[in-house]
């Protein structure tokens, strides 16, 4: 069993390579690089973002009633996110210092980075930081519980998980007993070690 999940792992690694390399495709498709961390767009590709820009009045003017009226209700969300964001912070610096357990880095998580797109408004800018931010955080959010579930609990539910993070696949099957206390000491090794 285990040389067919790792056959599966392998062939998993194989394929998220292949998305990477489409992805540097796609860059080069959207005649964009990257450079230290920074989108770099050709210069004529940016005087076509700007000429396809919708200006504030129009878009304001064309978005309907129900999309401004609902705005303040997406836009408060960003209170519990930040108190969420704090939070987890605490949590990594108190707890993962105490378990030995390498802290998850926030910045592999969140990107803010859609600013720099020259097609969009000031209004579609913020929208989409506003996303980025909030989709980053929870998954970022979702890398801490994994290592802590990890730490404490590495074993897969006798339900299927729809859509589970990437350490459980890992974890031990449910109701596997055989030498369960050995094998989390294990589990928690690989966490020290990463």
């Amino acid at each position: 069993m285990d040389s067919e999940l790792n056959d599966l792992f392998e062939r998993l690694r194989q394929i998220e390579e292949e998305f990477e390399q489409k992805i540097d495709e796609q860059r080069a498709a959207f005649r964009y690089r990257l450079d230290k961390g920074r989108v770099i767009f050709e210069q004529s590709v940016v005087a076509e973002h700007i000429h396809i820009k919708t200006g504030l009045i129009r878009f304001l003017r064309d978005s309907t009633m129900g999309y401004l009226l609902l705005s303040p209700f997406i836009y408060i969300l960003i209170f519990p996110l930040i108190l969420l964001d704090f939070s987890v912070w605490l949590f990594q610096v108190i707890c993962f210092s105490v378990w030995g357990i390498e802290r998850v880095r926030r910045s592999d998580y969140i990107h803010l980075d859609r600013r720099h797109l020259a097609y969009l408004n000031a209004i579609e800018k913020l929208n989409c930081e506003y996303c980025g931010y909030a989709n980053g955080l929870i998954a970022y959010v979702r890398e801490v519980a994994g290592r802590t579930e990890q730490y404490w609990c590495p074993i897969k539910h006798a339900l299927r998980i729809k859509s589970p993070h990437g350490r459980y696949r890992r974890f031990m099957d449910y109701g596997d007993t055989a030498e369960f206390h050995m094998r989390l000491e294990h589990f928690r090794d690989q966490l020290r070690r990463s």
